[in-house]
């Protein structure tokens, strides 16, 4: 009765006429950046953080939370369109999606992923306001040496879950970690890796750093790989389903709708993998199996409904542990940080306005974002034909300005610079930046309950392991790094051979 007390207190919040522009401003221009190819929900955030530096939390998370589920939503109409998806959770949905629009059939196409989307995105935030609560329960018996094993967790599953290659993943972790040991020790007061710069004492800003990698780092890689010619769009009609496609979608959906969010709430957690599960899942169940391949309906509905429904799960784990894990989760705990705000189960206690505030405007958000896709899916293609030169020249001025515009300090232009250049640098040799965001963020927390746990046990290591729960999370991190090791020992006992290791792909990062 309590959280359904809070999510209508979170209703009277979001409901205000000014939480629900930005709200209507955040679908919008979630929507129009999820549309764009190679520019995801994740950039949009981190463009949008040094500008919202003077409103009030609860309407810029409430912004941030309808661009979160705008990408979602806009990703998929250029992967139908054009193939091309406009973030990673939306490849899958290229597969069946534009075939349905070579065959005629866009409008459907596009009306089973927004009606999947807004089905499996309600779903997944009601699961989202049922299990947040019992995680915040369960979050307050933790000590310093359980957020240190949960934290030691969320590197080794981003690094083993996140790209082709482990050992690219854990070099991403490395350079994150790296990264936010710049500044001064919090015991000792001693400079690290400060290169004598007084401006770095206090570390690097990690509004610097997820505009940097995103959205220069993003700007850079798509002008080095431009095409001369725009990409053929497919025209699409008036969006909508008949009979024969409502009764082969509606059971898609539902199921997308509840395998996506315990996959967003996991550690490793995240909207591709069950995007794909979704789709092998349809492809069995299917009456219509033949037609996988050439444009069926159903593998678009529950890849879309998995997708959504995955990023409410992907709050749970953000809002009672601190943990990102995803791209967007991981900018959003930056501008919690932004604020002055740590996630975690003290939230609900110290900010239950901004939290629930922040959940409600998911429901309304969804509800906006029904009736922005449908009627409007023609507009929204026509994004589309935005020459790419002038797209990202436009996202570097903006990044740069309102860098610029937050501290007034030319060193951290110079900085973003220097970041975006890692950023093209990460996705020209596979490395996934998931692992180096996170790296960056919760690098210093777990640094500092790594020493909370040792100085509660005069440094002795087994002050790491003193409850049930750090075991099992340390057995499960034995899991990930042994699992490889173990697949390799199986197969010679069955005299397979190992299979040859993927090519390295060029572009590993998430949009």
């Amino acid at each position: 009765m309590d959280t359904i007390t809070s999510l209508l207190d979170g209703f009277g919040t979001a409901l205000t006429p000014i939480n629900l522009l930005y709200a209507l401003i955040g679908v919008a221009l979630g929507t129009a950046i999820g549309v764009l190819p190679g520019i995801g929900p994740a950039m949009a955030v981190a463009l949008l953080l040094p500008l919202t530096f003077e409103l009030d939390p609860i309407g810029a998370f409430i912004m941030f939370a309808g661009i979160y589920y705008g990408g979602m939503y806009g990703g998929s109409t250029t992967s139908i369109l054009i193939n091309t998806p406009g973030e990673a959770a939306s490849v899958i949905t290229a597969v069946e999606g534009n075939r349905m629009a070579k065959k005629g059939r866009a409008a459907q196409a596009l009306a089973t992923a927004a009606i999947g989307s807004f089905i499996a995105g309600t779903i997944g935030t009601l699961m989202l306001v049922f299990f947040a609560p019992v995680m915040v329960s369960l979050a307050l018996t933790f000590g310093a040496d359980d957020y240190f094993a949960v934290m030691l967790l969320a590197f080794v599953a981003a690094c083993s879950v996140m790209g082709a290659s482990r050992v690219r993943g854990f070099a991403s972790l490395g350079i994150g970690l790296s990264i936010g040991l710049i500044g001064m020790d919090p015991t000792t007061g001693q400079s690290r890796l400060g290169f004598g710069i007084p401006q770095l004492a206090d570390g690097i800003d990690v509004v610097v750093v997820a505009v940097g990698i995103f959205a220069v780092g993003e700007a850079l890689w798509v002008a080095s790989r431009l095409r001369r010619t725009p990409p053929e769009v497919i025209p699409i009609g008036r969006v909508w389903m008949g009979r024969d496609d409502w009764k082969r979608s509606w059971k898609p959906w539902l199921r997308g709708s509840f395998l996506g969010f315990p996959f967003g709430a996991l550690p490793a957690g995240g909207s591709e993998l069950p995007t794909f599960l979704s789709y092998m899942l349809e492809r069995r169940l299917s009456k219509n199996r033949a037609e996988f391949g050439k444009g069926a309906i159903e593998g678009v509905a529950g890849p879309e409904a998995t997708n959504n429904s995955s990023a409410a799960g992907v709050l749970v784990p953000m809002l009672t542990l601190g943990l990102p894990t995803t791209a967007v989760s991981a900018v959003m705990l930056s501008a919690f940080q932004q604020y002055g705000l740590q996630p975690g189960p003290l939230l609900f206690e110290r900010e239950p306005d901004l939290v629930w505030g922040l959940i409600a405007s998911l429901f309304i958000g969804n509800a906006m974002l029904l009736a922005l896709n449908l009627p409007l899916a023609g507009v929204w293609a026509r994004l589309l034909r935005i020459p790419r030169p002038y797209l990202y020249a436009g996202i570097l001025f903006f990044a740069s300005i309102g860098m610029y515009a937050v501290g007034s300090s030319a060193l951290d232009l110079v900085l973003l610079l220097i970041l975006g250049l890692l950023g093209f640098a990460t996705r020209r040799f596979g490395l996934p930046i998931i692992p180096l965001i996170i790296g960056v963020i919760l690098g210093p927390m777990a640094e500092l309950q790594l020493r909370r746990a040792l100085q509660l046990s005069n440094g002795d290591l087994a002050g790491l392991v003193t409850s049930p729960l750090s075991i099992a999370i340390y057995t499960a991190v034995a899991l990930f790094l042994l699992w490889p090791v173990a697949r390799i020992a199986l197969r010679a006992l069955r005299g397979r051979p190992e299979p040859s290791p993927e090519p390295a792909r060029e572009h590993d990062g998430v949009s």
